[in-house]
């Protein structure tokens, strides 16, 4: 008999009473404790301390606990580097629903944020991302053969099938800039109920990167689906750019500096595609020189 993939909600039931986990097997902290209290800013208390406390939303392969318990992913796998190199040895993480990631850094639960965000004007309103850490390119999960041979959301409104997408990602919104109705499309909490939401014949494809889903697919090979080829969504006539990167409270802005110039290293000597190609990322997922940040959060 088959065990049934993990849920996030699953994981939050059994990790509740914990509050956190640690990255390397480190004790967990409390629920209610950030780096950020106390008189020095977050990266001076978090030097000194040789911690920091980052939020995941069990997003594989982005940021997600494994079956040791141990947080792991493209995230905060590069995070602990970065952090390394500025002087914090420890990182732990608490994990929540991914929409509620910027409100509960906001509400100091956690000092930054490692999940794969995409960078959105309308997130860059509520805090402020590093440097853009990677880019992807979106796709669809589909029954095994694609009957229906859709390859982007335009073929997905043309033929009116039921659309599955992650709550709060920017695939609805892709969706819907390129005609699906609203009424088509289901948000669902993570990826194994997008993955049951296509075998169960609920929706006809599910949509988000082309890296998650293939880790998806990877993950459950009798499923019975596939994932189609990454494709660029389009918004007002536009392609749009997915690029995801870290996030800080607005605040924060000396260790968002200090990030960034740790990260920048890393996209440029080589050690981000060793750290990242686990996960599924290679040498074409790093940002197209000339992306920045502030492109994006304008877009």
């Amino acid at each position: 008999m088959t065990q049934r993939p993990w849920s996030r909600r699953d994981f939050l039931r059994r990790t509740a009473a914990a509050g956190a986990v640690a990255l390397g097997g480190t004790a967990a902290l409390s629920a209610c404790t950030s780096t950020s209290s106390g008189a020095g800013s977050v990266l001076e208390n978090a030097r000194k301390s040789g911690s920091m406390r980052i939020g995941i939303a069990g997003e594989e392969p982005y940021g997600f606990t494994g079956t040791d318990g141990r947080v792991t992913g493209e995230a905060p796998e590069v995070a602990r580097t970065v952090l390394q190199a500025i002087g914090i040895r420890d990182v732990q993480a608490e994990q929540v629903d991914f929409g509620s990631l910027i409100p509960a850094l906001n509400a100091n639960r956690f000092d930054m944020v490692c999940a794969g965000m995409n960078i959105t004007s309308q997130r860059c309103q509520q805090a402020a991302f590093s440097l853009p850490d990677y880019t992807a390119l979106t796709a669809l999960l589909v029954p095994r053969g694609n009957p229906q041979g859709v390859t982007t959301f335009k073929d997905v409104a043309a033929k009116n099938l039921p659309l599955a997408v992650l709550g709060a990602a920017v695939e609805q919104g892709y969706a819907q800039a390129a005609g699906v109705p609203p009424g088509n499309i289901s948000p669902f909490n993570d990826q194994n109920a997008l993955l049951q939401a296509v075998t169960s014949g609920r929706a006809y494809a599910a949509a988000l990167t082309d890296i998650s889903l293939k880790w998806l697919a990877g993950k459950n090979p009798q499923a019975g689906v596939e994932v189609t080829p990454g494709f660029t969504p389009t918004q007002n006539g536009r392609e749009v750019v997915s690029a995801g990167g870290f996030v800080f409270r607005q605040a924060d802005n000396d260790l968002r500096n200090a990030f960034n110039t740790e990260l920048q290293t890393l996209h440029s000597n080589g050690r981000w595609v060793q750290i990242a190609s686990p996960f599924g990322f290679s040498q074409a997922n790093l940002p197209a020189a000339g992306l920045s940040t502030e492109q994006l959060c304008a877009a």
